[in-house]
């Protein structure tokens, strides 16, 4: 069958061209106060209708006098209050053009001046709210429980986070590169920094907690495995990772990977985590309407609770959070599904683990969530299998997928985690699948 691309749907439809989406892993369809402006769980990339992107031009080194203290330029700028040095500054030719600092001395800087790329359009991530900023990205607080006022004073995201640069032209291919350009245009590497000049004599660098980037073996399928966790430098380059986290001894180059998005990259900022899909995958991933659909199908057919009898529904779509009377639990050792009831509860156990009364298997016993964020579904399957310790509900093909992928966690370790609600997944095989019983009737 005839399936079109994704540029002759826009020719079609006269929509413009979409490069493709991130979305942010632990948010279950939008952010738990929802969605507002520029932070939100799912930015879409469109071509713009003027080139944004640019590109490396001409490259300066700036020698300061080593006279007296007096005399000696302080020249480490690493705010926009600094940056009036740059713009002053009769070897940038133009103030107007973005730029990138490396400060490798007091009394020594390179300065790479970049000019517009009429092929190009370039997409800024970070935590900042600034108008270079496409996509405002705060911290993941595991379990959703997310507070504001902790994510300002302790968040590990730098404001300028990333950029991913995108061809204009087919195969519109994504790339991705450490680091922003702030509102003066520049970025900045300052002394600490992780810096280093390349044998073919161009700089480049890293960001203070790093741009780690997980490509996964064969695409975003049900067939896919987890890659290898690789760090971004500033000018694209792929390194392996550093001893820790902020260490200011780089990896190793390898020199047979590139900073080339493809469907299902997983893009870390160290303190969020992203999906990247691109626009042909979403064209196979199943949408909300296909979600509600299979939430109905699910509810249409009766499951009951094996004890109570009582029939059970997952709740809609809008009530994602809202725990309701018929709503199903699960003792998640074993996957059988009940109503919610208020014993089983052994003198041996922790607080939230019960006894199930079918198998007599001991377990977590959690209320069920349907995944409702489509683009972490790797398959149109039904929602059979369950996350646990969390009780998020998506297909087997997609919890079998997410259980087995390592995602960064503070400074130097990995675990998976439920993509719907950023858990730390526990139990033998991170997920189960849910037995439920049909109306006796």
């Amino acid at each position: 069958m005839f399936s079109p691309s994704q540029e002759e749907l826009c020719a079609l439809n006269k929509e413009p061209v979409k490069y493709g989406e991130l979305v942010v892993l632990g948010y279950n369809g939008s952010l738990p106060n929802g969605d507002r402006g520029r932070r939100k769980s799912r930015f879409a990339l469109y071509k713009r209708s003027k080139a944004s992107g640019v590109k490396p031009s001409t490259v300066h080194v700036i020698s300061t006098p080593q006279a007296s203290k007096e005399e000696r330029l302080p020249f480490i700028p690493t705010t926009p209050a600094h940056c009036s040095f740059l713009s002053a500054c009769p070897a940038i030719s133009s103030k107007g053009h973005h730029s990138i600092s490396y400060t490798l001395s007091r009394s020594q800087t390179v300065i790479v001046e970049y000019i517009h790329d009429k092929d190009t359009d370039m997409f800024q991530v970070g935590r900042s709210t600034e108008s270079p900023i496409d996509f405002v990205v705060t911290d993941t607080i595991s379990g959703n429980q997310n507070n504001d006022e902790t994510q300002i004073t302790q968040s590990t995201i730098s404001r300028f986070a990333c950029r991913i640069v995108c061809d204009r032209n087919p195969p519109y291919t994504a790339r991705i590169f450490a680091a922003g350009f702030d509102s003066s245009k520049n970025i900045f590497l300052g002394e600490k920094a992780a810096k280093w000049k390349n044998p073919d004599g161009h700089m480049d660098g890293l960001t203070t907690n790093g741009v780690l980037v997980m490509h996964p073996k064969g695409g975003f399928t049900e067939e896919s495995k987890p890659g290898v966790w690789r760090e971004i430098s500033v000018c694209g380059d792929v390194y392996t990772l550093r001893e820790t986290r902020s260490a200011q001894q780089r990896g190793k180059l390898v020199e047979n990977e590139t900073n080339i998005l493809q469907d299902g990259s997983l893009i870390d900022l160290c303190g969020a985590t992203l999906l990247w899909r691109t626009a042909d995958g979403l064209l196979h991933t199943p949408t909300q309407k296909h979600i509600e659909a299979l939430r109905q199908e699910i509810n249409a057919a009766r499951p009951q609770c094996p004890v109570g009898l009582n029939t059970l529904a997952f709740p809609s779509i809008n009530r994602k959070d809202v725990v309701e009377e018929k709503q199903p639990w699960a003792y998640l050792s074993c996957g059988h599904v009940h109503g919610y009831h208020n014993w089983g509860h052994r003198s041996d156990t922790e607080a939230n683990e019960r006894e199930c009364p079918m198998c007599r298997t001991v377990g977590p016993y959690v209320p069920l969530w349907l995944g409702c964020e489509a683009g972490f579904y790797v398959d149109a399957g039904p929602p059979t299998h369950a996350f646990t310790p969390c009780g998020h509900v998506c297909s087997e093909k997609s919890a079998k997928y997410w259980s087995q992928i390592p995602l960064p966690h503070g400074t130097h370790a990995f675990h998976p985690a439920c993509p719907f609600c950023a858990t730390q997944l526990s139990g033998e095989h991170n997920c189960v699948k849910l037995i439920f019983q049909g109306p006796i009737d």
